[in-house]
């Protein structure tokens, strides 16, 4: 028992000298899940850059005398209703939809921590304007909205290049609202604080006291609300491109390739279309909410363990 003390308290000296970046670190990397979630977002993230690249096959190259083959040695996932190897639009298609989620996420960030950062510190009038504006993005049905704008975006006979920064610009624009408060509701609180009598005393501006004093310390929640998000981000993009209003054919994304589920043959008789997407869909959102939830266990300060 005295062993066992002199171990733990041993422990618990570590930990006190540690800085908190490092503490939580080092209990992210004692969280198993997260760890297995990092190895498969990183084996994921490896294939889809370097699986295109090494392909022997074209991404928008079509044989119709080679449609819907099943898996071969030539084709290991088969090919698709047009002749495309279904193993090569994965890869692309996850660089595809990747992206998509990455980049709406900075831009969810730069709205969410720019909104929250500004109506936190300055309070009144600028913070009860910001916030309804905040309300109102919260008010608004996320999936229909979508659906309308993507609507328009087809409508407007858009080119499937353009129409993926289009979709990336619209998810991020639509999302950040939670970030936004999560962000006023800390500063409210760190404004209040000692350090911010310090920059006060010093003669510092406004943006930096808000960018160099009161964001950084709300790095954690914005760490792990931003990774929770990109898995959000990327069913986003799928649902829509499922629905055929996300990223357009000839370009692959996970969502569109599953879109042929549509056609009940094809649902059965050749799930080496759709079955592929599905898992990598899969894979990724739960590797990305182990992700974030070990980063929300590790930034936690009451967690001992």
């Amino acid at each position: 028992m005295r062993e066992l003390s002199l171990k733990d308290a041993s422990v618990e000296h570590e930990e006190r000298i540690l800085s908190p970046w490092a503490l939580a670190m080092k209990r992210f990397m004692r969280n198993k899940l997260a760890i297995a979630g990092l190895a498969v977002l990183g084996v994921i993230t490896l294939l889809c850059i370097i699986g295109p690249i090494l392909s022997p096959y074209d991404i928008l190259e079509t044989n119709i005398l080679n449609t819907k083959k099943p898996p071969s040695a030539k084709h290991w996932l088969g090919t698709d209703i047009a002749g495309r190897d279904v193993l090569l639009r994965l890869l692309y298609g996850g660089r595809i939809s990747l992206t998509v989620g990455l980049v709406s996420t900075i831009i969810n960030l730069f709205i969410g921590v720019l909104v929250g950062g500004i109506a936190g510190y300055y309070g009144g009038k600028l913070d009860g304007f910001l916030m309804r504006v905040t309300d109102i993005f919260m008010s608004l049905p996320l999936l229909p909205v979508l659906l309308v704008l993507a609507s328009i975006i087809s409508d407007l006979q858009i080119t499937p290049e353009i129409r993926i920064y289009y979709v990336m610009f619209i998810i991020g624009a639509l999302t950040w609202p939670s970030l936004a408060r999560l962000v006023r509701g800390q500063i409210l609180s760190l404004r209040e604080q000692e350090f911010m009598l310090a920059t006060e005393a010093l003669g510092l501006t406004d943006g930096r006291k808000i960018f160099r004093h009161l964001i950084p310390n709300v790095i954690p929640i914005i760490v792990v609300n931003t990774t929770l998000n990109i898995g959000g981000s990327i069913i986003i993009e799928s649902t829509l491109s499922f629905l055929g209003l996300g990223v357009a054919p000839p370009y692959p994304s996970w969502g569109n390739m599953v879109n042929v589920v549509n056609d009940f043959k094809e649902f059965r008789l050749r799930p080496w279309l759709w079955v592929p997407p599905g898992i990598m869909i899969f894979l990724t959102v739960m590797a990305i909410n182990f992700i974030g939830n070990g980063l929300r266990d590790a930034f936690d300060p009451k967690m001992k363990q």
